[in-house]
Protein backbone atom coordinates (compact mmCIF):
# COMPACT_ATOMS: atom_id res chain seq x y z
CA UNK A 1 0.00 0.00 0.00
CA UNK A 2 1.46 3.74 -0.47
CA UNK A 3 2.77 5.36 2.41
CA UNK A 4 2.17 9.15 1.93
CA UNK A 5 3.29 9.75 5.86
CA UNK A 6 6.25 11.28 5.06
CA UNK A 7 4.32 14.38 3.47
CA UNK A 8 3.73 16.57 6.65
CA UNK A 9 0.32 17.55 5.28
CA UNK A 10 -1.36 14.55 5.54
CA UNK A 11 -1.26 15.00 9.42
CA UNK A 12 -3.62 17.76 8.31
CA UNK A 13 -5.80 15.93 5.53
CA UNK A 14 -5.64 12.34 6.14
CA UNK A 15 -5.13 10.20 2.71
CA UNK A 16 -7.73 8.21 2.85
CA UNK A 17 -6.70 6.50 -0.46
CA UNK A 18 -3.10 7.28 -0.53
CA UNK A 19 -2.96 5.26 -4.13
CA UNK A 20 -4.67 8.34 -5.86
CA UNK A 21 -3.82 11.69 -6.45
CA UNK A 22 -3.79 13.69 -3.65
CA UNK A 23 -5.76 17.32 -4.43
CA UNK A 24 -5.74 19.94 -1.96
CA UNK A 25 -8.00 23.50 -3.15
CA UNK A 26 -10.77 25.22 -3.48
CA UNK A 27 -13.48 25.60 -6.22
CA UNK A 28 -11.44 28.49 -7.02
CA UNK A 29 -10.98 29.58 -11.06
CA UNK A 30 -7.64 28.08 -10.27
CA UNK A 31 -8.64 25.33 -8.29
CA UNK A 32 -10.58 24.06 -10.77
CA UNK A 33 -8.63 24.02 -13.43
CA UNK A 34 -7.02 21.28 -11.69
CA UNK A 35 -10.18 19.46 -10.71
CA UNK A 36 -11.63 20.03 -14.09
CA UNK A 37 -8.01 18.09 -15.80
CA UNK A 38 -8.28 15.47 -13.45
CA UNK A 39 -11.94 14.42 -14.37
CA UNK A 40 -11.18 14.83 -18.25
CA UNK A 41 -8.11 12.28 -17.67
CA UNK A 42 -10.25 9.77 -15.50
CA UNK A 43 -7.43 9.81 -13.45
CA UNK A 44 -8.53 8.56 -9.74
CA UNK A 45 -7.66 11.67 -7.18
CA UNK A 46 -8.81 12.22 -3.24
CA UNK A 47 -9.60 16.30 -3.16
CA UNK A 48 -9.10 17.99 0.57
CA UNK A 49 -10.42 21.08 1.07
CA UNK A 50 -8.56 23.90 2.20
CA UNK A 51 -10.55 26.45 4.29
CA UNK A 52 -9.40 29.86 3.97
CA UNK A 53 -12.04 30.93 6.24
CA UNK A 54 -9.89 29.07 8.82
CA UNK A 55 -6.40 29.87 7.14
CA UNK A 56 -5.69 26.21 6.10
CA UNK A 57 -3.22 27.88 3.86
CA UNK A 58 -1.06 28.79 6.57
CA UNK A 59 -0.64 26.18 7.96
CA UNK A 60 3.03 24.66 9.00
CA UNK A 61 1.25 21.72 6.91
CA UNK A 62 -0.20 23.17 3.61
CA UNK A 63 3.14 24.77 3.78
CA UNK A 64 5.23 21.82 3.67
CA UNK A 65 3.64 21.22 0.37
CA UNK A 66 3.33 24.70 -0.89
CA UNK A 67 5.68 27.65 0.10
CA UNK A 68 3.71 29.62 -1.69
CA UNK A 69 0.54 29.62 0.18
CA UNK A 70 -2.00 28.90 -2.75
CA UNK A 71 -4.08 26.17 -4.08
CA UNK A 72 -4.08 23.92 -5.79
CA UNK A 73 -1.23 21.63 -4.54
CA UNK A 74 -1.34 18.01 -5.26
CA UNK A 75 0.89 14.65 -4.62
CA UNK A 76 0.84 12.17 -6.99
CA UNK A 77 1.80 8.89 -5.39
CA UNK A 78 2.68 7.70 -8.95
CA UNK A 79 4.91 10.45 -10.14
CA UNK A 80 8.17 10.14 -12.40
CA UNK A 81 10.29 6.77 -11.21
CA UNK A 82 7.51 5.74 -9.18
CA UNK A 83 7.77 7.85 -6.57
CA UNK A 84 5.47 10.24 -5.47
CA UNK A 85 5.69 13.65 -6.58
CA UNK A 86 4.70 16.91 -4.62
CA UNK A 87 3.74 19.65 -6.96
CA UNK A 88 1.86 23.22 -6.86
CA UNK A 89 1.36 26.00 -9.43
CA UNK A 90 -1.51 25.40 -11.81
CA UNK A 91 0.37 25.66 -14.91
CA UNK A 92 2.72 23.09 -13.82
CA UNK A 93 0.60 20.86 -12.42
CA UNK A 94 -1.65 21.15 -16.04
CA UNK A 95 1.45 20.56 -17.80
CA UNK A 96 2.43 17.42 -15.87
CA UNK A 97 -0.88 15.61 -15.85
CA UNK A 98 -1.24 16.10 -20.02
CA UNK A 99 2.15 14.50 -20.36
CA UNK A 100 1.41 11.61 -17.83
CA UNK A 101 -2.17 10.54 -19.29
CA UNK A 102 -1.00 11.54 -22.71
CA UNK A 103 -4.28 13.61 -23.13
CA UNK A 104 -4.99 17.40 -24.01
CA UNK A 105 -1.55 18.24 -25.22
CA UNK A 106 -0.62 17.41 -28.61
CA UNK A 107 3.35 14.85 -29.00
CA UNK A 108 4.11 17.23 -31.53
CA UNK A 109 6.73 19.46 -30.41
CA UNK A 110 5.81 22.70 -31.84
CA UNK A 111 2.41 22.25 -31.18
CA UNK A 112 3.19 21.28 -27.46
CA UNK A 113 5.25 24.32 -26.97
CA UNK A 114 2.24 26.33 -29.03
CA UNK A 115 -0.16 25.20 -26.17
CA UNK A 116 2.04 25.80 -23.14
CA UNK A 117 2.63 29.48 -24.51
CA UNK A 118 -1.12 29.69 -24.08
CA UNK A 119 -0.83 28.64 -20.76
CA UNK A 120 1.73 30.81 -20.06
CA UNK A 121 -0.64 33.52 -21.42
CA UNK A 122 -3.44 32.82 -19.40
CA UNK A 123 -0.95 32.44 -16.01
CA UNK A 124 0.81 35.91 -16.42
CA UNK A 125 -2.22 37.26 -17.96
CA UNK A 126 -6.02 36.50 -17.84
CA UNK A 127 -5.46 35.02 -14.00
CA UNK A 128 -3.87 38.33 -12.58
CA UNK A 129 -5.71 40.98 -14.77
CA UNK A 130 -8.92 39.83 -14.10
CA UNK A 131 -8.14 38.91 -10.23
CA UNK A 132 -7.38 42.35 -9.76
CA UNK A 133 -10.53 43.84 -11.87
CA UNK A 134 -12.52 41.36 -9.36
CA UNK A 135 -10.86 42.99 -6.53
CA UNK A 136 -12.00 46.78 -7.46
CA UNK A 137 -15.32 45.46 -8.80
CA UNK A 138 -16.28 43.56 -6.33
CA UNK A 139 -14.47 43.53 -2.92
CA UNK A 140 -12.95 46.19 -1.07
CA UNK A 141 -11.54 47.62 -3.76
CA UNK A 142 -15.01 48.76 -4.68
CA UNK A 143 -14.97 51.32 -2.37
CA UNK A 144 -12.24 52.97 -3.86
CA UNK A 145 -13.12 56.80 -5.12
CA UNK A 146 -9.86 56.93 -7.46
CA UNK A 147 -11.62 54.75 -10.73
CA UNK A 148 -8.05 54.73 -11.58
CA UNK A 149 -7.12 51.05 -10.71
CA UNK A 150 -9.95 49.99 -11.49
CA UNK A 151 -9.89 51.02 -15.07
CA UNK A 152 -6.52 49.98 -15.68
CA UNK A 153 -7.69 46.81 -14.91
CA UNK A 154 -10.75 46.59 -17.12
CA UNK A 155 -8.56 47.73 -20.50
CA UNK A 156 -6.77 45.39 -19.95
CA UNK A 157 -9.20 43.08 -19.70
CA UNK A 158 -10.45 43.78 -22.46
CA UNK A 159 -7.68 43.58 -24.30
CA UNK A 160 -6.71 40.04 -23.41
CA UNK A 161 -10.66 39.06 -24.06
CA UNK A 162 -9.93 40.51 -27.02
CA UNK A 163 -6.30 38.52 -27.96
CA UNK A 164 -9.02 35.30 -27.29
CA UNK A 165 -11.45 36.40 -29.52
CA UNK A 166 -9.42 36.92 -32.04
CA UNK A 167 -8.06 33.65 -31.77
CA UNK A 168 -11.16 31.69 -31.73
CA UNK A 169 -12.67 33.08 -34.85
CA UNK A 170 -11.87 30.13 -36.52
CA UNK A 171 -10.89 28.02 -34.01
CA UNK A 172 -13.19 25.62 -32.27
CA UNK A 173 -10.38 26.16 -29.17
CA UNK A 174 -7.68 27.92 -28.34
CA UNK A 175 -5.86 25.74 -29.96
CA UNK A 176 -7.89 24.96 -33.09
CA UNK A 177 -10.32 21.75 -33.19
CA UNK A 178 -8.06 20.30 -30.18
CA UNK A 179 -9.46 21.06 -26.71
CA UNK A 180 -6.34 21.02 -24.76
CA UNK A 181 -4.90 22.31 -21.24
CA UNK A 182 -4.80 25.73 -22.70
CA UNK A 183 -9.02 25.68 -22.32
CA UNK A 184 -8.90 24.46 -18.79
CA UNK A 185 -6.89 27.15 -17.97
CA UNK A 186 -8.33 29.86 -19.50
CA UNK A 187 -12.45 29.10 -19.60
CA UNK A 188 -12.39 29.27 -15.87
CA UNK A 189 -10.88 32.76 -15.15
CA UNK A 190 -13.43 33.86 -17.96
CA UNK A 191 -16.48 31.96 -16.60
CA UNK A 192 -15.75 33.85 -13.32
CA UNK A 193 -15.56 36.95 -14.66
CA UNK A 194 -18.52 37.40 -16.29
CA UNK A 195 -20.37 35.25 -13.22
CA UNK A 196 -19.14 35.73 -9.93
CA UNK A 197 -17.14 38.92 -10.48
CA UNK A 198 -20.27 40.20 -12.40
CA UNK A 199 -18.04 42.38 -14.54
CA UNK A 200 -19.63 41.13 -18.27
CA UNK A 201 -20.83 44.47 -18.63
CA UNK A 202 -18.18 46.44 -17.25
CA UNK A 203 -15.89 44.45 -20.06
CA UNK A 204 -18.56 44.57 -22.42
CA UNK A 205 -18.46 40.53 -23.14
CA UNK A 206 -21.13 40.65 -25.77
CA UNK A 207 -18.15 42.09 -28.00
CA UNK A 208 -16.78 39.12 -27.61
CA UNK A 209 -18.97 36.70 -29.29
CA UNK A 210 -16.10 33.99 -30.22
CA UNK A 211 -15.04 33.60 -26.31
CA UNK A 212 -18.86 33.33 -25.06
CA UNK A 213 -19.35 30.89 -27.91
CA UNK A 214 -16.12 28.30 -26.50
CA UNK A 215 -16.94 29.30 -23.03
CA UNK A 216 -20.74 28.16 -23.24
CA UNK A 217 -19.03 24.99 -24.89
CA UNK A 218 -16.25 24.31 -21.87
CA UNK A 219 -19.07 24.64 -19.71
CA UNK A 220 -21.29 22.17 -21.06
CA UNK A 221 -18.59 19.31 -20.92
CA UNK A 222 -19.17 16.73 -18.15
CA UNK A 223 -16.32 16.74 -16.90
CA UNK A 224 -16.26 20.42 -16.30
CA UNK A 225 -19.44 20.11 -14.68
CA UNK A 226 -18.22 18.11 -12.25
CA UNK A 227 -14.79 19.59 -11.94
CA UNK A 228 -16.29 23.26 -10.66
CA UNK A 229 -17.55 21.62 -7.87
CA UNK A 230 -14.80 19.95 -6.38
CA UNK A 231 -13.41 20.14 -3.59
CA UNK A 232 -17.17 20.03 -2.02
Amino acid sequence: MTDLSTFAITKKWPAQHPERIQLYSLPTPNGVKVSIMLEETGLPYEPHKVNFGSNDQMTPEFLSLNPNNKIPAIIDPNGPNGKPLPLWETGAILIYLAEKTGKFMSTDAAKRYETIQWVMWQMGGVGPMFGQLGFFHKFAGKDFEDKRPRDRYVAESKRLLGVLNQRLTNNAWIMGDEYSIADIATFPWVRNLIGFYGAGDLVGFNDFPNVARALEAFVARPAVVKGLLVPQ
